[in-house]
């Protein structure tokens, strides 16, 4: 799943369903499903974070107002949620895309989800346990200062 998830899309794919979105947004004042989805695809798999959520956005609004294709969108939604590391909302896509059909590659993105999240989890609580530790030494510290003042004080 890493190497699936890591995987970008050439420049150059991105660059020609950029223009061929925007070619019809001056066109026509809009866009195919069609053409915003493969843009939204090009975008999730890019490496860049800020076209993956643009991406994400596009996805979102063709779940909303296409459900024929909803199935593919809701799969790129976890894919690009689990790419910029937003896996509570990735887990849910995960969910939604299996309550309408079981899919091998869906329950293995959303297994790597959750092992992601779960260590992103306990990095959080080492990052937190260390600094509970320093603090907790600088008090020492502080009260230790504190009562060696007061004995040379006397």
């Amino acid at each position: 799943m890493d190497e699936l998830l890591n995987d970008v899309v050439p420049q150059e794919d991105l660059e020609r369903f950029e223009k061929k979105y925007h070619h019809e947004l001056e066109l026509d004042g809009e866009v195919t499903s069609e053409t915003k989805f493969e843009y939204a695809f090009c975008l999730v798999r890019s490496r860049y974070t800020n076209d993956i959520r643009k991406g994400i956005m596009f996805l979102e609004d063709l779940a909303r107002t296409h459900p024929d294709g909803r199935r593919d969108y809701i799969y790129y939604l976890a894919f690009g949620n689990a790419r910029i590391k937003n896996y509570t909302e990735g887990l849910k896509y995960c969910k939604a895309f299996l309550e309408i059909e079981s899919n091998d590659q869906v329950r293995s993105l959303e297994e790597y989800i959750k092992k992601q999240s779960d260590k992103e989890i306990a990095k959080g609580m080492a990052v937190a346990g260390g600094a509970a530790l320093v603090l907790g030494g600088i008090l020492g510290l502080g009260i230790a200062m504190s009562r060696n003042k007061q004995k040379r004080d006397k």
